[in-house]
């Protein structure tokens, strides 16, 4: 039968959850509360107690009690939801989960709800969902909805945004359960399924990147392309990380740019290191390491003003890399390829790393460009990782088939040797 978690504080929110319950019931849907409340006695009974919770995480409730930091206290039953959920996942009793809260709340919830895998739908209405959600959603697929009204009480504002919330997890569960769709272990070629690759890319390296990615497709791969934007960098190497992908082909490395220039964009300092630490084969190339980018023009820093600035956009400017920044990229980029146990190689387009760095264009700078090819080279020496040069820019769809050809070959290879 279908079935639907609800988790949360039966001790603050147990009227609210129990209208939730009641009205998954009437749509025919099984309803498992789990209890991640701690210092107030639950107002509806819990099919997973909050001493289970607790337990799961290696806890004692009493002594959470006793000790009563509320941090520490939510802290602990965020990692126990976690561990229950996944439990329940796996028993298939979860085929969705719906979650209420403020930012305690939300905090417990949406932890244990990115544990679990993508395409397991995830509703979370929170008081939190119109400021900034990326601490909560993360790079999971967890759906926001806005309580509009704080969630004390049931009233003609939160009774119908609530009851959305039990139509749109209901009808969620029901769909997955009959489809069981949800990112799996990547298949063989040939095995009938098609194994999955990752590709990253921006606006600037559209042309090449798509080109890769039509190459693949003919090669039977399926490509999800993830827009390199911060939180799409973060999602791939999340997901890479997870063993998801029989292959990433990372073509557009632009958040290193952000993250040692101060841009807007950056996925933080992990970036390029989950595939590689996985042992997942990979093909990398230098996209859009030719810039930075930054907020609307007037909140551009003063130390980028007098650089070579471009309007990408009303909310994106971009500033041209230094020979001194490009240089450091290439060691960056070096440093974590070197640390790859899989297989790895990188392709590098010699006349240019963008629309906007192709000859003839204004970002277009040979000296830079070498700046960095020469660091990553004296970085790469000695390593594994194979390094091959190609005399287009990265947007000749001929390198972005060549390079698509060699992450082919690399995961046949490596798959012939397992």
């Amino acid at each position: 039968m279908t079935s639907v978690v609800l988790v949360g504080t039966l001790d603050t929110k147990g009227v609210e959850y129990g209208w939730l319950r009641e009205g998954l019931l009437r749509a025919g849907i099984e309803v498992v509360v789990v209890d991640t409340g701690v210092m107030g006695e639950p107002r509806v009974p819990a099919d997973v107690p909050r001493t289970e919770v607790a337990r799961a995480a290696g806890a004692d409730l009493a002594e959470l009690r006793a000790v009563a930091d509320r941090g520490a206290a939510v802290t602990t039953m965020a990692r126990g939801a976690e561990a229950t959920l996944l439990r329940l996942h796996a028993e298939g009793r979860l085929h969705a989960v719906l979650a209420i809260g403020g930012s305690g709340g939300t905090s417990i919830a949406t932890r244990a709800m990115r544990a679990l895998p993508l395409g397991v739908p995830k509703v979370m209405v929170s008081s939190m969902a119109s400021g900034d959600v990326t601490p909560y959603v993360g790079s999971s697929d967890i759906t926001m909805m806005y309580s509009v009204v704080d969630i004390a009480g049931l009233n003609t504002v939160s009774e119908p945004i609530l009851a959305n919330a039990v139509a749109a997890a209901a009808g969620m569960a029901m769909a997955h359960e009959r489809a069981g769709r949800e990112l799996r272990r990547p298949a063989r070629l040939g095995s009938g399924s098609r194994p999955l690759v990752a590709a990253s890319m921006a606006g600037v390296t559209t042309t090449g990147v798509d080109a890769a990615r039509e190459r693949l497709t003919e090669l039977g791969y399926e490509v999800l392309v993830f827009h390199v934007s911060g939180t799409g960098g973060r999602t791939l190497e999340a997901l890479a990380g997870q063993g998801v992908f029989a292959g990433v082909l990372d073509l557009t490395l632009s958040e290193i740019a952000d993250d040692l220039c101060g841009g807007i964009l950056t996925a933080g300092p992990d970036r390029l290191t989950a595939a590689g630490r996985a042992g997942v084969p990979q093909v990398v190339s230098l996209g859009a390491l030719d810039m930075v980018k930054f907020g609307p023009l007037d909140s551009l820093p003063e130390r980028a003003r007098y650089r070579r600035v471009r309007v990408h956009n009303p909310s994106i400017t971009v500033v041209r890399t230094t020979e001194a920044e490009c240089a450091e990229l290439g060691r960056r980029v070096a440093a974590k390829l070197r640390t790859a146990t899989g297989p790895t190689e990188v392709c590098v387009p010699l006349q240019g790393l963008s629309t906007l760095g192709a000859p003839g264009g204004p970002y277009h700078d040979p000296v830079a460009d070498r700046a960095l090819f020469s660091a990553l080279r004296e970085g790469l020496r000695g390593s594994a990782a194979a390094v091959h040069d190609y005399d287009t820019h990265i947007n000749d769809p001929a390198f972005g088939r060549a390079a698509a050809d060699r992450l082919h070959a690399v995961i046949r290879a490596e798959r012939a040797a397992a």
